[in-house]
């Protein structure tokens, strides 16, 4: 690439003292121009910041973002470091390790759930609203996510339906416990992608999810461990749904919906109706 090309912008980011020796493509470079996703580069570069503060041999150490000098169309750029990626999973436990060490050494600037930019799992923006309640964090996060979703298929009034008691019932039964009688969770940083962790569509199957139960440990109420990583699951998959897309996963997350509220037909007072027998 011939560095006349190279957009002012960008090497007005570098460190000083940056010199150019030669500009060679790596892999895939996809240019995002539309404007909802205009805070994409400054989401990603805030978060790997986050992260590199507790794991930085485990992350692309970011070094600046910023919007092109050219006035045609509005595009953000990211600067990393390079990491030089090799294909495949690493053994179980040295990512169980760099997972311990993220979970315990993050903290909240606040306390509380959130993020202070808006940050996106795929095209989809997350929610990041502080809130003290994990509940109302996921709750709200998955209703944004299947409003998304119709925005790809069109409205789809069974799975509305179902999204209300799902979020009413199931979400409150298997995270309010979390925070009741007494009980707290820290607020912690989680990578995205962490989400597919024991879907059987991804690297890290059901194995590992259970080796993190056993070594690393389970919240209370330790016996909702699996029902809730299975809620988690569906919202996981009406995101790939939206932007894959996969349309059959609609399907399979309005099912895995349905079994959960069968399960637990009266919601939060499922819990308080065990709780107190």
């Amino acid at each position: 690439m011939d560095l006349k090309r190279l957009d002012p912008a960008i090497l007005a980011a570098l460190p000083t003292g940056s010199h150019v020796l030669s500009i060679l493509p790596h892999g895939k470079t996809r240019i995002i121009e539309k404007a909802e996703w205009s805070g994409m580069a400054r989401a990603e570069y805030e978060s790997q910041k986050a992260l590199a503060a507790i794991i930085p041999h485990n992350v692309a150490i970011p070094i600046a973002w910023g919007m092109f000098e050219e006035k045609d169309k509005p595009k953000e750029f990211l600067i990393t470091g390079f990491r030089n990626l090799q294909e495949g999973s690493p053994p179980h436990f040295q990512l169980l390790a760099i997972l311990e060490k993220l979970q315990k050494n993050s903290v909240s600037p606040t306390g509380k759930f959130g993020f202070h930019v808006t940050t996106y799992n795929g095209p989809p923006k997350m929610v990041n609203d502080w809130t003290e309640s994990w509940e109302e964090y996921f709750g709200r996060q998955f209703r944004s996510d299947v409003s998304y979703l119709q925005q790809v298929y069109g409205m789809d009034t069974e799975l509305a339906a179902l999204t209300d008691e799902f979020v009413e019932k199931v979400v409150a039964r298997l995270l309010r416990p979390l925070q009741t009688g007494g009980r707290r969770i820290n607020p912690t940083l989680c990578h995205v992608d962490l989400q597919c962790m024991g879907n059987p569509r991804y690297a890290l199957e059901m194995d590992f999810v259970n080796l993190y139960k056993t070594e690393v440990g389970a919240s209370e109420p330790e016996q909702d461990f699996y029902d809730r990583h299975e809620m988690y699951s569906i919202r996981t998959d009406i995101v790939v749904a939206a932007i894959c897309p996969e349309w059959f996963l609609i399907d399979t997350s309005k099912r895995n919906m349905r079994k959960l509220l069968a399960k637990f037909p009266n919601g939060f007072d499922d819990y308080k109706a065990t709780s107190t027998s």
